[in-house]
């Protein structure tokens, strides 16, 4: 029984840097496309909404709309690339180019692979992420000094994305499955996470569904550490990200020796 446990446990605290690198060096070959596609929604977010709809909106929470709308595309846009890059990326390495199956006949474990996987997802949901708030930031609707402040919120959420899409991984037969999860579970937690409008516009009920989402603990970190404002219930937010990154993990590393040993 041990054993079958351990199997899915990172053998150390270091092995996963090697999947980390392997990636990394994968994707530097085409880093600016990467990172201009990792931003293409959520720009497109921005200054559709910001601009048009801000006309008509106008201030939201004492700030502008599209500064309101800003904060929380920093929190989407690492959401969106940690999980695509998961369930794209990853699950190709697993399934189609057997990397993972290449790398299981080092000393290496499945759990060192997937913590590997799952950080470097964090790595790109963390560029992604203070790519938006430095052009919030360069066009005045956060504050510069903020950035440091919320880095290390972006790249929880980066784990926590990567960790809970590891499980849809582990899961789905084929890439056409990913679509449920993109249409039925990332879309409705960014319209209902205060991304797009506050939660307190929502009805009561749907209020307190929000409170069980992560996007809206990552929101509710970010967006007043954008303006410079003091955040309530911050170990609370954190936490709930934390175990939203550490949970799954266990879960999809289980999920994913079952699949491969099948």
């Amino acid at each position: 029984m041990w054993e079958n446990y351990a199997a899915v446990l990172p053998a150390n605290g270091w092995n996963w840097t090697a999947v980390w690198r392997r990636n990394y060096l994968a994707w530097k070959k085409a880093a600016l496309v990467s990172i201009l596609g990792n931003l293409a929604d959520p720009m497109i977010y921005l200054f559709g909404l910001g601009t048009g709809l801000g006309l008509m909106v106008g201030r939201v929470e004492g700030m502008s709309y599209i500064a309101f709308l800003a904060t929380g595309m920093v929190a989407a846009s690492a959401m969106t690339a940690s999980t695509f890059e998961t369930i794209y990326a990853a699950f190709a390495r697993m399934r189609d180019q057997r990397s993972w199956e290449a790398i299981l006949y080092t000393k290496m474990t499945l759990g060192d692979i997937v913590l590997g996987e799952v950080v470097w997802a964090a790595t790109k949901a963390l560029l992604a992420g203070t790519a938006i708030a430095m052009v919030a930031a360069i066009l005045g609707y956060a504050v510069w000094s903020s950035i440091l402040y919320v880095v290390p919120v972006i790249a929880l959420t980066g784990i926590a994305f990567a960790s809970l899409a590891m499980i849809v991984a582990a899961l789905a037969p084929s890439y056409d499955y990913f679509i449920f999860y993109q249409t039925l579970i990332l879309t409705p937690m960014l319209f209902l996470s205060g991304a797009v409008y506050p939660v307190t516009q929502l009805p009561g009920n749907v209020q307190q569904m929000a409170t069980f989402l992560p996007l809206a603990h990552s929101i509710d970190l970010i967006r007043p550490a954008m303006f410079g404002r003091p955040a309530a219930d911050v170990m609370f937010h954190l936490a709930i990200l934390f175990i939203f990154g550490v949970l799954p993990f266990f879960v999809s590393t289980a999920l994913l020796r079952r699949r491969l040993m099948s």
